[in-house]
């Protein structure tokens, strides 16, 4: 670990442990510099990225339909895994004021019911005339086996920012009429 890697480590785990967050402006950015976030996939992930985004496709929702598909089971939506991926680009690296413009993502393998999956984002180019910085992003299942990859597009922020956490809304689901 470089000494700058250290410092800009540090720096997160503080505004972590103070209960803060904070982002990475493009000044401080530099390559091979990653962030990363695991997440493992429930039914109740899979149904809720379903009623918010609107995909039904009954792969994702009836375990008697995905029994007959060439996965055998219910599968993530593959943009579950992508916004995972913006998740780290939003919140962590570069996070707070990044601007996203573009996601290159290819789907590997499929991501199943209890499955981990670590997304990591790493800085391969910096544009400083626009403040432009292009991520390799990786996502693997906890077998370290690649389920997506790709590269992202974003403006980092000019200023450093710091502050509490956005406070997530209480999501419920209704799954009364639900063929699972």
């Amino acid at each position: 670990m470089t000494l700058e890697s250290h410092t800009n480590a540090t720096m997160a785990f503080d505004a972590v442990a103070s209960g803060m967050v904070e982002n990475v402006p493009f000044d401080e950015l530099f390559i091979g510099q990653t962030a990363e976030r695991a997440q493992r996939l429930t039914l109740t992930d899979v149904q809720a990225f379903a009623a918010v985004s609107g995909d039904t496709n009954p792969a994702h929702l009836d375990s008697t339909y995905a029994a007959q598909t060439r996965f055998h089971d219910i599968v993530a939506h593959g943009m579950w895994t992508g916004a995972l991926i913006s998740a780290v680009l939003g919140t962590q690296l570069p996070g707070l004021g990044t601007i996203y413009l573009g996601q290159n993502l290819r789907f590997s393998r499929p991501v199943r019911l209890g499955d981990t999956v670590t997304v990591r984002v790493t800085v391969r180019e910096l544009h400083a005339e626009k403040r432009r910085v292009v991520l390799d992003c990786q996502a693997v299942n906890q077998q370290g086996e690649a389920v997506v990859s790709g590269d992202a597009l974003v403006i980092a922020p000019e200023h450093k920012l710091r502050r509490p956490p956005v406070a997530l809304p209480r999501l419920q689901l209704d799954l009364a009429d639900a063929t699972v």
